[in-house]
């Protein structure tokens, strides 16, 4: 069976194999060895991304200190819908994984692939998945394996000054009683989402769902933000589309900066409509039916974000053929004084390059004769002037 098969087979086939379970508990206690990631050179918004804010002391008590991984790991535990522990060994893991009305959570900052190649060949985690979780890029999905699920998604927000957009991927393993986060740099905001859990502690009783819910809000919610920052972009682009003073080159670069950006965008956001989706349906045993209606707040969301942004990329597609509108315009205008300019101009440069032929003419070498070619040229060459004003050529 393939990770990508969403056939018939559910999470209920490792709910009741004991021996599923205690590789999964192994598999969490293996030791993971790794590395910090790249920081985002950037301000984000509304605190999503972990560079908005200071570290907050109270969400240190969750970091493991045991040693067993060489990367930042954090831990809890939730017993029958109750914090019980945080910040504990990550060795102590199999010690909890297999009682009744436990949730484990845990977080690895950025493990390689030798770490996570342990849990896929001695403690049942499928390769294919732990290969997606060190591989970067990966596309936002969800894969169903006999023992667990694996879930692939984005964090998003925009560079306000360059209009770019900066994506944080996190992987997860969702297991009947454990969540797995894997993220592979620092963009996401790990705080964010454990604040989101606390918000709700009632809802903490559904386990596993209630954590997966709590990490795809905050996620849906950095896409909502960056769609939003995109949308102010564009207005102000639409700003300086009609601005009195033309900008034509500026307007035409930062329309395909947000061109880009919402290709980006729409790249992160739209898969997300699938993941959500699968999540909830009933033969997975994930989400139960008191969570059904959050997860389908999240699906709305999700929804909003990938119809807002492909209205965002018709609006940016209409700003750029708008401005070469504008600009053909204007070269119409100019084209239109230059002509009736040169028409002008042209007058006394005929009246005066007939006077000046080397053959006799009417008044030549009279004062009579001048001030009837003056006065041809000025009469001549007000009565186009007011012609082309009154035609708004002027």
């Amino acid at each position: 069976m393939t990770g990508q098969d969403l056939g018939s087979t559910s999470l209920g086939a490792f709910q009741d194999g004991e021996g599923e379970v205690q590789r999964f508990a192994k598999a969490v206690v293996a030791p993971v060895v790794g590395v910090s990631g790249g920081v985002l050179p950037i301000q984000p918004v509304q605190g999503l991304f972990s560079h908005d804010r200071d570290p907050d002391p109270a969400f240190q008590r969750c970091v493991a200190a045991d040693g067993a991984t060489r990367c930042v790991a954090r831990t809890r535990l939730y017993r029958e819908g109750k914090l019980e522990l945080e910040g504990f060994p990550v060795a102590d893991i199999s010690d909890y994984i297999d009682e009744e009305g436990v949730t484990v959570w845990l977080d690895l900052h950025s493990p390689d692939r030798a770490d996570l190649a342990v849990l896929s060949e001695e403690f049942g985690l499928h390769p294919l998945a732990v290969e997606d979780a060190v591989n970067v890029h990966q596309r936002a999905k969800l894969d169903r394996y006999p023992d667990h699920l694996f879930v692939s998604a984005y964090g998003v927000r925009l560079e306000p000054v360059a209009g770019t957009v900066v994506t944080s991927e996190v992987a997860v393993f969702v297991t009947k009683r454990a969540l797995i986060t894997v993220r592979k740099d620092d963009g996401l905001d790990i705080e964010a989402v454990m604040e989101r859990w606390d918000a709700n502690p009632d809802l903490v009783c559904h386990g596993v769902g209630y954590l997966l819910y709590g990490l795809l809000d905050v996620i849906v919610d950095s896409h909502f933000e960056a769609v939003q920052a995109l949308d102010a972009a564009i207005e102000d682009l639409e700003d300086t589309l009609f601005a009195d003073v033309p900008q034509g080159a500026l307007v035409q670069r930062r329309s395909f900066e947000l061109r880009k950006s919402l290709v980006l965008t729409r790249r992160v956001v739209l898969p997300m409509r699938e993941v959500v989706n699968a999540l909830m349906r009933r033969d997975l045993r994930i989400v139960v039916d008191p969570m059904q209606p959050y997860f389908q707040d999240v699906y709305d969301h999700v929804l909003r974000a990938s119809e807002w942004t492909e209205s965002l990329r018709d609006l940016v597609t209409t700003i750029l053929e708008t401005n070469l509108t504008i600009q053909g315009n204007r070269l119409n205008e100019i084209m239109k004084k230059l002509t009736s300019w040169a028409a002008i101009i042209a007058v006394p440069t005929a009246v005066t390059g007939f006077y000046g032929q080397n053959v006799p003419y009417p008044g030549v070498g009279q004062h009579w004769g001048f001030a009837v070619s003056t006065i041809a040229i000025l009469g001549i060459a007000g009565i186009l002037y007011l012609g082309f004003k009154r035609r708004d050529w002027l």
